[in-house]
């Protein structure tokens, strides 16, 4: 695709998915300046184990996928998505404070559950949103810049946490504090930023999760979900990469760089692979974010030598960004136009329960057999995923569905 065709492309997409895409930004340049740095501060500042951080994080991300179809399914029945979005940004906002005051495991636990709510509560409206807003042919390049800008937060928060980490001396306290300034910034870029396009007037609101509604997401979307549920379990939380970069020997300030190169690898990568989701069979595409992940988790086995590290965390950026959009695309293509918040509620959920088995198994290989066995059970089980995968075939992902799915009968 030649430079003009894709600055065309981007001017197409209409202000609302730009908007999304820096609130996405800001408040995840301030989530990333503590998540970065809080598996860190759990074991040399709190004395915990690798197995408690994988269960914290865990539990704090399922819970973030989980609540998502309440929110979802809320915000179908509504036909409002912005103030549920806004609310789940306040949350988030609101909880960074507790970080840098928690004197004990348990107040980290509280603090990350919370801001992990405010995640969920905002994540399936603000992508319904984004389906909403975008035309269905630009649908993958929306879903994709708002990704890439949403990345662009995660790789300037850690830098700009390892920055402070320098300059105060590993204060992780102060750096914590810094992280609730941008934070309050995308709440209020939110607020008062976007206009949410009307919704199409119903006689009478009915529960998006009654049997006859849920009939109308058919296999292709459980297929969808399906997909989504092997993909996390083959993935687990990110506070490994950060426990293996610690392992290098260099200095604690620096480590969190290993975020940085993951998530700007991960930035560059999502719209790219979003536009070419467009024009590509979305089978072939998931099947090489799994090759990606794979050559990723044998890197990561093979050394805890800095350099072999960042290796392995850049393709583990290769991997995201070829895959959440698309995942994200997916369910937006094969879900009807009124289910679309309670259809990123389900995909969530399920992928929320899957993550937490995937952390939590993590940690226990990591404490019992050591990081090598921990990111060789990762491929082993791409591996598994990538042969289900070849054996199935894709749900509906082409003009047909799109249209089908926008349709609202």
């Amino acid at each position: 695709m030649t430079a003009t065709r894709r600055g065309e492309t981007l001017r197409q997409i209409p202000a609302g998915i730009w908007v999304l895409g820096f609130v996405s930004m800001l408040m995840d340049i301030s989530s990333e300046m503590i998540h970065s740095l809080l598996p860190l501060f759990m074991v040399s500042t709190l004395g915990a184990n690798a197995l408690t951080v994988g269960l914290i994080e865990g539990l704090a991300e399922s819970t973030a996928l989980i609540v998502k179809i309440f929110s979802g399914t809320l915000s179908d029945y509504l036909g409002k998505r912005k103030g549920l979005a806004v609310f789940g940004y306040g949350l988030g906002a609101l909880t960074k404070p507790l970080f840098a005051l928690a004197p004990s495991i348990g107040v980290v636990l509280t603090a990350r559950f919370l801001d992990r709510v405010g995640k969920g509560i905002r994540g399936a409206p603000r992508d319904a949103l984004v389906a909403d807003v975008s035309p269905p042919h630009l649908r993958g390049a929306a879903f994709g810049l708002r990704q890439s800008l949403d990345t662009v937060g995660a790789f300037l928060g850690p830098l700009l946490a390892v920055a402070l980490m320098l300059l105060w001396a590993n204060d992780f306290r102060a750096v914590f504090w810094v992280a609730v300034i941008p934070g309050l910034m995308s709440v209020a870029l939110l607020a008062f930023g976007l206009r949410e396009p009307a919704s199409k007037p119903v006689e009478k609101r009915v529960n998006p999760i009654r049997r006859e509604n849920l009939r109308r997401l058919g296999a292709s979307y459980w297929w969808v979900v399906c997909i989504g549920a092997v993909f996390t379990l083959a993935r687990f939380s990110e506070a490994f990469l950060v426990l293996r970069a610690q392992q290098s020997g260099v200095p604690i300030a620096l480590v969190p760089l290993v975020m940085v190169a993951m998530n700007l690898v991960y930035a560059l990568a999502a719209y790219p692979f979003g536009k070419l989701s467009d024009r590509m069979n979305h089978r072939k595409l998931l099947a090489v974010g799994l090759v990606a992940l794979i050559v990723a988790d044998m890197v990561l086995a093979a050394s805890n030598h800095w350099g072999v590290v960042l290796i392995g965390v850049a393709l583990w950026g290769v991997h995201m960004g070829i895959t959440q959009g698309l995942l994200a695309t997916m369910v937006a293509d094969t879900a009807p136009a009124d289910l679309r918040g309670t259809a990123y509620g389900f995909f969530n959920l399920v992928c929320g329960m899957a993550l937490l088995v995937a952390s939590v198994v993590a940690g226990l290989l990591w404490d019992r057999f050591g990081p090598t066995v921990t990111f060789h059970a990762g491929a082993v089980f791409c591996v598994v995923a990538l042969a289900g995968l070849a054996c199935q075939s894709i749900g509906p992902s082409s003009k047909a569905s799109r249209s089908s799915a926008d349709t609202t009968p």
